[in-house]
C-alpha cells in the first residue's frame, strides 16, 4: 500500500510529462523546419528552371476572387497566425513565458533582436528612395527554420537552449503581430472594420459565457476573416484575434492534462501548420528568378540590409541584450549552456525566413523588383546565419563527461 499523498505520488510524472510536452513540440517543430527547407528549395529550384513560367504562372491563376499566391499569403498564412496566436496566448498563460522571470530574459533578447536589425536595414537604406518601408523585414525568427537547424545538431546543443530559442522566436512573433498591425495596415475601411470588432465581441461573449465547444469560434472565425481582409487591416491578424479569445482553461492540478478547446485546436493544427501551410508558403514565395535580377539587384541597398540586418543585426542584438539581462541580474543564463552557445544560438535567431517573407511582401506591396530584393536579402541573411551559427555551435559543444577510472 502506498500511503504518499495524492498530489506528491503523481508531481514526478506530471513533471515529465510536462517536460515531454515541451520536447514533443520542439521537435514537431524542428522536423518542421527541415520540410520547409525543402519547399523552399524547391521553389528557388523551380523559379530558375524550363518550369519557370508554369510555377509563376499558377501563382497568378485566379481562384474566386483572389489569386492563388493571395490565398496562400492571406487565407492559408491566417491559419498559420491562428497557431501563432495561441502559442502566444498558452505561453503567457500556462506555460513559458507565464511568470516574470520566465519572460525576462527571451523578452529582453526578442527586444533587443528586433530593434538592431532595423537599425541595420534603415542605415543602409537610408539614401535609396522607397526603400524605408521594408525596416522590420530583418526583424523576425522563423522558429521552424530555426529548431530545424537546432534538431539537426542533436545533443551538441542544450535543452535549455532550445526552450530559449523558442520562448524568443514566440516573443518575437508577438512583436511581428503588433507592427504588421500598426505600420502595415492599408486604407481602412470603417464598416467592414465595426463588423470585425462585431464578431470580435461576440467572440469574447462566447468566452465569457464559458462556451467550450470549438465549432462556434470557428465559424465565428471565418466571418471574422471575410471582414478583416475587406477592412484594409491585413487578413492573417484575423487568426491572432481569433486565437486570444479560445478558452484556456489552465488546471494547477493536473497540469498535464490539456482539454481546453486552446490546446485542442493548438495541437490539431501544429501538423497542418507545419507541414502543409508553412511549406506550402515557403515554396510560393521562395521563387527568385536570379538569373533574371543579375548581380546588380543582389548588391542593391534593400538585399544588403535585409541580408546585414539577419545576419549581423541579429546576432548583435540578441546577444547584447542577453548578455545585459543577466549581468544586471535581471534574468538568468538558461541551464547547462555557455556564453559560446548562446552566442552560437544569437546567429541562428538571424533566420528570418517565414516571417521575413510576409513582411518584406506587405512592405513593397506595388514594386516586384523589391520584393525580389527583400527574397534575395532573406535567402542570404538566413542561409549565412544558419551555416555560420550552426558553425559556432558545434565549435561550443561541451565534450561528453566520462566517468573516473
Amino acid at each position: 500500500m502506498n500511503d504518499a499523498p495524492e498530489p506528491l505520488r503523481h508531481a514526478p510524472s506530471r513533471r515529465r510529462r510536462v517536460r515531454s510536452a515541451m520536447r514533443a513540440f520542439i521537435e514537431n517543430e524542428a522536423l518542421g523546419g527541415i520540410v520547409l527547407m525543402a519547399a523552399a528549395a524547391a521553389g528557388l529550384i523551380f523559379a530558375n528552371s524550363p518550369l519557370a513560367p508554369s510555377y509563376f504562372g499558377a501563382l497568378a491563376a485566379y481562384l474566386g476572387p483572389l489569386s492563388v499566391l493571395h490565398w496562400i499569403n492571406d487565407g492559408l498564412m491566417a491559419v498559420f497566425f491562428l497557431l501563432v496566436g495561441l502559442e502566444v496566448k498558452r505561453e503567457l498563460i500556462d506555460g513559458q513565458l507565464s511568470t516574470w522571470s520566465r519572460r525576462a530574459l527571451p523578452g529582453f533578447a526578442a527586444v533587443g533582436g528586433m530593434a538592431i536589425p532595423a537599425l541595420v536595414y534603415l542605415v543602409i537604406v537610408r539614401d535609396t528612395p522607397g526603400a524605408a518601408p521594408g525596416w522590420a523585414t530583418p526583424a523576425a525568427t522563423d522558429i521552424a527554420f530555426t529548431l530545424g537547424v537546432l534538431a539537426l545538431l542533436g545533443r551538441r546543443v542544450p535543452v535549455s537552449l532550445k526552450i530559449f530559442v523558442t520562448a524568443l522566436a514566440i516573443v518575437d512573433d508577438l512583436g511581428a503581430v503588433v507592427i504588421i498591425a500598426a505600420f502595415y495596415t492599408a486604407e481602412l475601411h470603417l464598416p467592414w472594420l465595426g463588423a470585425a470588432g462585431a464578431i470580435l465581441a461576440l467572440l469574447a461573449i462566447l468566452n465569457r459565457l464559458g462556451v467550450m465547444r470549438l465549432w462556434p469560434y470557428l465559424l465565428a472565425g471565418v466571418v471574422l476573416w471575410v471582414c478583416v481582409l475587406q477592412s484594409g487591416v491585413h487578413a492573417t491578424l484575423a487568426g491572432v484575434a481569433l486565437a486570444f479569445t479560445i478558452p484556456l482553461k489552465p488546471s494547477p492540478a493536473r497540469p498535464d492534462v490539456a482539454t481546453s478547446p486552446l490546446h485542442i485546436l493548438e495541437h490539431g493544427l501544429q501538423r497542418w501548420v507545419a507541414f502543409g501551410v508553412v511549406p506550402i508558403f515557403g515554396f510560393a514565395n521562395a521563387g527568385v528568378s536570379l538569373t533574371a535580377l543579375g548581380l546588380e539587384a543582389m548588391l542593391a541597398p534593400v538585399t544588403l540590409g535585409v541580408a546585414l540586418g539577419l545576419f549581423l543585426g541579429k546576432q548583435v542584438g540578441v546577444f547584447a541584450a542577453t548578455a545585459a539581462a543577466v549581468r544586471l541580474r535581471l534574468a538568468d543564463l538558461p541551464d547547462h549552456a555557455s556564453w559560446a552557445q548562446v552566442y552560437g544560438a544569437s546567429i541562428l535567431c538571424g533566420i528570418g525566413f517565414t516571417m521575413s517573407l510576409f513582411i518584406g511582401h506587405l512592405a513593397f506591396p506595388g514594386s516586384p523588383l523589391l520584393q525580389d530584393e527583400v527574397k534575395l536579402g532573406v535567402l542570404a541573411g538566413s542561409l549565412l546565419s544558419a551555416l555560420v551559427g550552426a558553425g559556432v555551435l558545434i565549435a561550443a559543444a561541451r565534450p561528453p563527461q566520462t566517468a573516473p577510472a
